[in-house]
């Protein structure tokens, strides 16, 4: 997935977020319930400690030693319910203390003594020698004129497993939360932007052949919606601009035919006058020359025009391109000779396609005539039909001049010309492979170049066969 795009960084930040607030509440979990289990625990052994205090040892100058000692025992039983009791004196011994409990969570042995004397309640962690963590709560008190610490505490070890059972389900817990955030992130993202990708893919079907189709509305009240107007109201802006120029070449080509018709009745009448100068005759028979080309260039630009406007396809019918092809080939031979250029056929198997025949023809005649026109006396032409699976392929191939490579893309571009004072000197105006795209257009093929400098050049032309040619042709002309 390309790292830049936006649906990465929307799923990136979406997964981000529920992650870190995922973490964010499980740190807060975590600590508020470890502070909890903690204030807890602290309560109750701070309450227990206080009765001792208030209830046995308060009175043990009344009620001797050996009855607070039995009295903590049978009341608060420590080995049995796990916990921690030590009574110590001002002088240091020891009062009272307890078994260790018979889960053996601590060594009651083991827990150091509070330093004395102890002045007030105390809240402290310790561990044992074997490294297990008690929480000891003491408090002083007076009896008879002597002074005793009260130490009540018990293991944190059962808040610890229970912290450490929920930290483990934080972190196996993680890796789930990131996999859903990434598919949710995913899936919401590409239902946000379905709608863009509806446009994108419309937009690519539109063409100067269909400009009239429009986008589709996204109807969401924000941006996107607006996008899509927007981009409907440039493409009709495009769309009038277009039919605006498509309408002036076919008007201007269609009313510069007839005047130079005319010129050129005129020019030839005048250049059979038998009493011309001849160096008049001359200037006459060039003007003519220059007439001839812009009359080539005027019936190109009409029929771009007529292309332009779907109105090119007078019958679409059924026929053999690879006899069509054989056919103009044999025509064009005349003007190869004339050049000292080969032109050979290789079209041994019919070829259906279905279309206008006169203009497939002229997609025949102007390749072969771009390829004579740019190949040295000598060389050679070869033009190649065969049918593939879904398409006629007709390629011609020539082994001259060839086209350098930053003109390739250029190549089918109207008035496009590679070398212009040579494309000049030989007739060409830059328009015959424009036809030739706007016709493989018309047809729903389309034909592409390769070309090696002092190697040659090879035009493809792919079209669709006739079982679905004119499905594709009908479809591109209903727009």
């Amino acid at each position: 997935m390309n790292t830049r795009s936006l649906r990465f960084q929307l799923i990136v930040w979406y997964a981000g977020l529920l992650t870190g607030v995922f973490v964010l509440f499980g740190v807060f979990m975590y600590t508020d319930l470890k502070q909890y289990l903690e204030r807890d625990l602290e309560d109750s052994q701070l309450h227990r400690a206080r009765v001792i205090a208030d209830t046995l040892v308060d009175r043990v100058a009344q009620t001797g030693e050996r009855y607070v000692i039995d009295e903590i025992n049978t009341r608060y039983a420590p080995a049995l319910n796990d916990r921690f009791v030590r009574i110590t004196r001002a002088d240091g011994s020891v009062l009272y203390l307890s078994s260790s409990p018979k889960d053996g969570s601590f060594d009651a042995t083991q827990v150091l003594a509070v330093k004395l004397p102890v002045r007030r309640e105390l809240m402290r962690k310790v561990s044992t020698a074997d490294g297990k963590p008690l929480l000891i709560v003491t408090i002083p008190c007076q009896a008879g004129g002597q002074a005793y610490a009260v130490e009540v505490g018990a293991s944190l070890g059962p808040i610890r497993t229970v912290l450490d059972l929920l930290l483990l389900s934080l972190v196996l817990g993680l890796p789930a939360v990131v996999v859903v955030a990434v598919a949710g992130g995913y899936r919401l993202v590409g239902r946000a932007l379905a709608p863009v990708e509806k446009m994108a893919r419309s937009a690519e079907q539109i063409t100067l052949h269909n400009l009239s189709d429009r986008l589709p509305i996204a109807a969401t009240g924000d941006e996107l919606e607006r996008l899509s107007r927007s981009l409907n109201h440039m493409i009709t802006r495009l769309d009038e601009s277009f039919q605006q120029t498509r309408r002036f070449m076919a008007d201007a080509s269609h009313e510069l035919r007839t005047p130079l018709t005319i010129m050129r009745g005129e020019l030839e009448n005048a250049v059979q006058q038998p009493h011309l100068p001849a160096d008049l005759r001359e200037g006459i028979g060039s003007v003519l020359e220059e007439v001839e080309r812009l009359a080539k260039i005027v019936e190109s630009l009409f029929a771009l025009s007529r292309l332009d406007a779907g109105e090119a396809q007078t019958e679409w019918v059924r026929f053999d391109l690879a006899k069509l092809a054989t056919a103009t080939a044999e025509q064009m031979c005349l003007l190869a000779e004339d050049k000292g250029i080969s032109i050979t056929c290789c079209a041994p198997h019919p070829v259906p396609v279905e279309g206008d025949r006169s203009r497939l023809k002229q997609v025949v005649v102007n390749l072969l005539d771009n390829a004579i026109k740019y190949t040295q006396r000598g060389g050679g032409v070869k033009l190649t039909v065969a049918a593939q699976p879904r398409s006629a392929v007709l390629e011609v191939a020539d082994n001259g001049i060839g086209i350098p490579p930053e003109a390739l893309p250029h190549v089918f571009e109207r008035f496009f010309r590679v070398d212009k004072a040579r494309s000049r000197d030989q007739g060409g105006a830059g328009i015959g492979l424009s036809i030739v795209k706007s016709i493989c257009t018309a047809h729903g093929g389309r034909v592409e170049v390769t070309s090696q400098p002092g190697q040659g050049s090879r035009f493809r032309v792919e079209l669709p066969l006739a079982t679905a040619s004119i499905e594709l042709s009908k479809q591109h002309h209903g727009h």
